[in-house]
């Protein structure tokens, strides 16, 4: 009876650590959850296309996203972007946002060809290169920095690849400049992919003995005429397996006259001068002559109508006048008459 007892309080002590147990485990559960529920969402992470295709001369966009670990932040950051390797290669953009503001004031453009087009402040990091040049073929790396501790701040490992290339040359300069004693030269600047081939034509030029002059750089290339004796019309022409290019420029010197020629030439266009005023103030006075006579012979010839007129219109009454000359030539008549009669 004793051993039973026993026994039943043993499994009542069992029963009661395992509830024990259970709510440990319940409890560690549900503190787990919470610690789960309550970390971040989000990680830091970037977001890059592998590649990017784009023509020379043309524009060409570096998308870049980015989250981070925050649920709110609206301190200062700072946006970059460079070229190379990550971490350690140039910058070429850079530009900063102010607590509390939407706007990133650029600091850094390369040759000014960078433009930010995303909004750092909502996660999106995005630029544009304008006038894209060969040159501008290579990987670049986008980076953001919060303000604050030295782990908020983050770049992207693989970058994007930017591939830049040419259909066919391209001048992308062409210019006469002045040289050492009084003399002109031509450069010409030309690029493409395969480098293109440059050849000067003009006056007095041969092409075959102007097309070996060009200095390459990269995938540019430039020829330069040293002297140009003649004026007229110089053409530079660029040309490789993919098609060709060309550009002109024009040259025209003023070739002053000295001395007593010089003197001729100007007294000779000043009595040139002269003569032309002479004849102009001629042939006004003449025109006001004439104006002037018909003036005078005009009114002559209306006031002599108006008085005939009005003489007209005095005389032709015929309620005074008629009556009067009759009765003169009725009496005229009479006297003889009356003369003879005695």
């Amino acid at each position: 009876m004793e051993g039973s007892i026993q026994l039943l309080v043993c499994l009542v002590c069992v029963l009661q650590m395992g509830s024990l147990v259970k709510t440990r485990r319940d409890a560690f559960g549900d503190l787990r959850n919470t610690e789960a529920h309550s970390a971040p969402a989000q990680r830091w992470s970037m977001q890059v296309p592998a590649e990017v295709n784009a023509v020379a001369g043309d524009a060409a966009v570096l998308p870049c996203t980015f989250t981070h670990p925050h649920r709110h932040y609206d301190g200062p950051l700072t946006a970059i972007w460079r070229t190379g390797e990550p971490f350690a290669g140039p910058q070429v953009f850079r530009c900063a946002v102010a607590r509390g503001s939407e706007l990133c004031q650029t600091a850094l453009s390369l040759h000014g060809h960078f433009r930010l087009l995303g909004n750092p402040r909502r996660n999106d990091l995005s630029v544009r290169i304008e006038r894209l040049a060969l040159a501008d073929s290579g990987r670049y790396f986008c980076r953001v920095e919060f303000a604050g501790d030295v782990h908020d701040r983050y770049e992207s490992r693989h970058g994007v690849w930017l591939r830049v290339t040419a259909a066919s040359p391209r001048i992308v300069n062409i210019s006469v400049l002045p040289g050492p004693a009084h003399t002109f030269r031509a450069l010409c600047t030309a690029e493409g992919e395969p480098p293109p081939v440059l050849a000067w034509s003009g006056p007095a030029l041969d092409n075959s003995s102007a097309a070996g002059q060009g200095q390459g750089h990269g995938s540019q290339v430039t020829a330069e005429l040293p002297a140009l004796t003649r004026d007229g019309r110089y053409t530079c022409t660029a040309a490789n397996s993919l098609g060709h290019a060309e550009a002109s420029v024009y040259l025209f010197r003023f070739r002053g006259t000295t001395g007593a020629s010089s003197v001729v030439l100007l007294l000779g266009s000043l009595g040139l001068k002269v003569l032309l005023l002479l004849g102009v103030l001629g042939a006004r006075a003449t025109r006001r002559r004439l104006e002037h006579l018909v003036t005078q012979d005009t009114p002559a010839w209306s006031q002599a109508q108006e008085s005939n007129y009005e003489n007209l219109s005095q005389t032709n009454p015929q309620s005074h006048q008629l009556p009067r000359v009759c009765c003169e030539e009725f009496l005229g008549h009479q006297h003889p008459a009356v003369h003879h009669g005695k």
